[in-house]
């Protein structure tokens, strides 16, 4: 078990079971539209290994796991174990702190479990588990008018390269945690300080340190209420997905038509869903749950990856999965000539 204060913080076991109840059902669809999806995206998730691994150049030879495809329920309950064992709370958690954030956890996975389309858990299984919400990729594919075949396939690229990178680079998953942990293990800053440092950023009129590739919104005030090595620790997992996401789009991208031939038409569609505005209260949730963040990742991630590549080749850009020390710093995401320059010279 990890030994971190985040420990025994949440109970999850009781995050899973509010979570469930609270989700709401996926789109009506008959039988055999259920059972066609689920073997649709089980196929197409063994499909998309070879031409990611084409792409990136990476995880040849490696094995290529059965992915999971759940419903909304399912999804939550996989979750909410891969988080406590990011966590170390799989133990059983006093009630008096246990209890009321599991069910305040529970309600946050209800709300995600209608947006996940796939994900790819690096801390479950002996190689790591990918997860595919069936009833999610339908009512997207619906939503957007998209061939299915081609969009099922086109989010197993996605999630699919995920996979390869942790599994060619294993260091990757000791490095979350890691960063977790830190983000845990600060002692507690009094709330006269933590107030006293929201202010101040107010005062200066919501500024985060953007001059450094910091972001703003909700993870903004975040990180600039933190002690120095929580913030350390949110930076590395901020640049992280960063990375990881902007790199899963550009290879969606990159493996192209001869593969997904309507890709431009789901691109496009897909893009405009995600800058769709949606009511204030969805916003307010979005923001406090750091989504809107994420979608920020997509874009610089992908901007930043797309540059080096072009610059470089993507066999150079391999290079950014060797450690820690090639990963971008903050800075160096809005500046890939920077990230260049320093690790390759």
């Amino acid at each position: 078990m990890a030994d971190n204060s985040l420990s025994g913080v949440v109970d999850w076991k009781l995050a899973a079971r509010t979570g469930a109840k609270l989700a709401r059902s996926g789109p009506a669809t008959s039988r055999y539209t259920a059972e066609k999806a689920v073997r649709d995206l089980a196929d197409a998730s063994v499909r998309a290994e070879m031409p990611v691994r084409e792409v990136t150049g990476l995880a040849d030879g490696l094995p290529i796991p059965t992915a999971r495809i759940l419903d909304r329920a399912g999804w939550i309950e996989a979750a909410a174990q891969s988080m406590a064992q990011l966590t170390g709370d799989e133990g059983e958690p006093g009630f008096l702190v246990g209890k009321p954030a599991g069910i305040q956890a529970g309600a946050m996975l209800a709300y995600l479990s209608s947006a996940i389309l796939g994900q790819y858990d690096p801390f479950t299984g002996e190689n790591g588990t990918l997860l595919l919400v069936s009833p999610n990729v339908i009512a997207v594919e619906r939503a957007l008018r998209v061939d299915p075949a081609d969009f099922r396939l086109w989010v197993c690229l996605h999630e699919v390269t995920h996979r390869v990178q942790f599994s060619s680079s294993p260091w990757l998953t000791e490095y979350m945690k890691d960063a977790v942990e830190t983000l845990g293990a600060g002692d507690e800053e009094s709330l006269t300080d933590s107030i006293g440092r929201l202010s101040t950023l107010v005062r200066d009129r919501g500024r985060t340190d953007t001059t450094d590739g910091a972001p703003g919104g909700i993870v903004g005030l975040l990180r600039a209420t933190q002690a120095e090595p929580q913030r350390e620790a949110l930076d590395r997992l901020l640049v992280l997905g960063t990375v990881l996401e902007g790199h899963a789009d550009h290879v969606m991208d990159a493996v192209g038509p001869a593969v997904v031939p309507s890709v431009a038409k789901i691109r496009q569609a897909f893009d405009g869903r995600r800058q769709r505005k949606s009511n204030p209260v969805h916003r307010l949730i979005r923001a406090l749950l750091g989504m809107d963040a994420k979608m920020a990742q997509y874009v610089r991630g992908k901007n930043f990856v797309d540059a080096v590549v072009a610059q470089v080749g993507m066999e150079q850009f391999n290079t950014i999965w060797t450690g820690p020390e090639t990963m971008p710093k903050l800075c160096e995401i809005d500046d890939p000539a920077a990230w260049t320059t320093r690790v390759l010279g």
